[in-house]
């Protein structure tokens, strides 16, 4: 059996993966939906000092205390940048990477500078803190704002991530427009250190398409 860490996109917490995780778990799997420093359940943490490295150290603190080996980071959106960061700073327990409709950035990126001028213009509406960027109308009445600090933080990387066994990439076809996600899913179907997958389903996958994103998760996990 395996072990998956999963890390939600922005204002999301742990829940957002609920359906995800009973399949997980149901199949025999060990499974820890996350949610990060300063949202959902946490959102009393939310200072202004909150950033990309601080939900890095969230993952880490899950893969140290619990004493996790060749474990999956499943990151979703903004959830590809924490991922990525764990990785890289904990390779001794990260086995896999599977990044769900999510950025993909590379050593200096943020979250900011991989996105569309659509998407800053969101971070960029913060709540009365001045610290955190509003939930989106359509999003889950759970939602919280998020730390604007981990979007605008660089993401610095000491490696070429060449430990990590497997990279996959899950694209979610079914946009009612189109996807932003787009160029990073062609990007990496044409690059042979990568699997990528396309499922007929909305931005979130684990809501959405949640036995068949499993399927691909437990072949991810096999060796």
């Amino acid at each position: 059996m395996s072990t998956f860490v999963l890390v939600p996109g922005m204002c999301h917490g742990g829940w957002c993966f609920a359906h995800l995780t009973r399949r997980l778990r149901g199949l025999g799997h060990t499974v820890h939906p996350l949610t990060l420093t300063g949202v959902g359940e946490r959102r009393h943490l939310l200072h202004g000092t909150v950033n990309l490295d601080t939900h890095i150290h969230d993952v880490l603190a899950v893969l140290d205390g619990e004493d996790l080996r060749d474990t999956v980071l499943v990151g979703h959106s903004y959830g590809g940048m924490v991922i990525t960061g764990a990785a890289d700073r904990a390779p001794d327990r990260v086995d896999s990477l599977v990044y769900l409709d999510a950025v993909v950035p590379g050593d200096g990126d943020s979250c900011w500078s991989l996105v569309s001028d659509q998407e800053r213009a969101w971070y960029a509406d913060v709540d009365e803190t001045g610290c955190a960027s509003r939930p989106l109308p359509f999003f889950d009445a759970r939602a919280t704002p998020h730390p604007i600090a981990s979007v605008l933080q660089p993401l610095r990387l000491t490696g070429d991530l060449d430990h990590v066994r497997r990279r996959d990439y899950v694209y979610a076809a079914g946009w009612a427009d189109q996807s932003p996600f787009t160029p990073v899913h062609r990007r990496l179907s044409a690059d042979p250190g990568w699997t990528t997958h396309a499922l007929a389903s909305g931005h979130n996958l684990m809501r959405d398409a949640p036995d068949e994103l499993a399927t691909i998760l437990v072949d991810v996990a096999a060796r």
